[in-house]
């Protein structure tokens, strides 16, 4: 993934991919500035959704209509929002029944008029070009359906854990969603920002609102899946809005089935408030790990007609995912029983090594910064700890709720 992020990729804001598919004429432009629907649903988030909207107003796109939804929220956030759509002229939804947050985002998509759907996480703060970045780049590759931004901690300074994790995220979007993009084959396109053209999308969002997983409905909002159904409508398309067929985001216009690319624009910042604290660290991984287990059942049976390489990049990862725990097991806990004190230690010192070249990459991307020193212990914390939670993950995969704590 290093290589392939340092040696290939192409911010599509800034410069012409290099990597084009051979039927780019298929594709329909966007107009040169289409229209950008910008989507927020929110419960409880009296702390930070001020910012979070007052940063989604300052951006330089010249064509925006702003749709907030409040999921019957009940800690003042609502009043907050009152505000802000009176003073901004924002567009307020004020559901009277608590939907969720894929429903509430549904519920805002069905009267979003734009050619792009845009959508951001209630705790973030946005860069003022990060939209029009995004949206640059869609318009300057009709093949791309979808976009991810770059995600960093906001709250970076908090405590142990928000540095550790600013500087993981700062790997995940810069390597491993470059790499995946040099493909066009981004597997995750992110809360904080994710940005999508409507008819990449549209048809589709009754499939995500009513997604099933093991006989029970998936609540979590699980960006993967609705990236999924980008990267695999070509393949999965027709299936999904048949079983919606009489839904009004199938029935207003039925979007042609196509093999989109999805990609990751580095120059579109978002910060995020990532939690400070190890307990709700933990709750958000178990529900990132849901997402991990539910999607793995969707795209996984179709990722392999995508090519070669990004079949590599995604099957590989969700390899290394499902063996961590029987790795962890086996070094951690056999060795030692066993008298294999040296492999335990010789697991450990790869580990590190691991997260120190992460940390490199960290550095190079940062001159001065000195956070590059947390990566390995974020890649310890992930061996020791987190690869434990696959298999609680899939005992527990109908419990959740989409609302967060610090």
């Amino acid at each position: 993934m290093l290589q392939i992020a340092y040696s290939r990729y192409d911010d599509p804001s800034v410069r012409t991919l290099r990597r084009r598919p051979k039927d780019l004429a298929s594709f329909p432009s966007l107009p040169a500035v289409p229209k950008v629907s910008f989507l927020l649903a929110v419960k409880d988030e009296f702390e930070y959704i001020e910012s979070c909207v007052r940063s989604m107003a300052a951006g330089d796109y010249p064509d925006l209509e702003i749709i907030v939804i409040d999921d019957l929220s009940e800690d003042g956030t609502r009043e907050i929002l009152d505000g802000l759509a009176e003073e901004l002229g924002i567009t307020l939804l004020k559901l009277e029944k608590n939907l969720g947050k894929k429903h509430a985002l549904v519920r805002g998509a069905s009267i979003a008029t734009g050619d792009v759907l845009a959508f951001t996480d209630s705790d973030c703060v946005l860069a003022p070009d990060a939209l029009r970045k995004c949206v640059q780049a869609l318009v300057d590759h009709p093949e791309l359906g979808a976009v991810s931004g770059h995600c960093r901690a906001l709250n970076v300074d908090e405590t142990l854990f928000t540095r550790a994790q600013d500087v993981w995220y700062e790997g995940q979007f810069r390597v491993a969603k470059a790499a995946e993009s040099v493909f066009g084959s981004v597997t995750c396109v992110s809360g904080p920002l994710a940005v999508f053209r409507r008819d990449a999308v549209y048809n589709y969002f009754p499939a995500w609102a009513g997604d099933r997983f093991l006989g029970a409905p998936f609540r979590f909002a699980t960006d993967r899946q609705l990236t999924g159904y980008v990267l695999g409508q070509l393949w999965v398309g027709k299936k999904l809005k048949k079983q919606y067929a009489d839904s009004p985001f199938v029935t207003a216009q039925d979007y042609p089935e196509r093999k989109w690319r999805i990609g990751y624009v580095q120059s579109a910042k978002v910060w995020t408030n990532v939690p400070e604290h190890f307990r709700p660290f933990m709750k958000q991984q178990i529900r990132w790990k849901k997402s991990f287990i539910r999607n793995t059942f969707f795209t996984g049976t179709f990722m392999w007609r995508r090519g070669v390489g990004p079949s590599c990049l995604y099957y590989g990862h969700v390899l290394w995912v499902m063996a961590a725990p029987f790795m962890a097991v086996r070094h951690m806990i056999l060795s030692p029983l066993q008298g294999g004190i040296f492999v335990s230690v010789l697991y450990l010192c790869g580990v590190v090594l691991k997260g120190s070249i992460w940390g490199l990459a960290f550095k190079i991307d940062n001159p001065g910064d000195a956070r590059w020193r947390y990566r390995p212990l974020m890649s310890l914390l992930s061996a020791l700890l987190l690869s434990w939670l696959l298999p609680y993950s899939l005992a527990t995969i109908r419990r959740g709720v989409w609302s967060r704590t610090r």
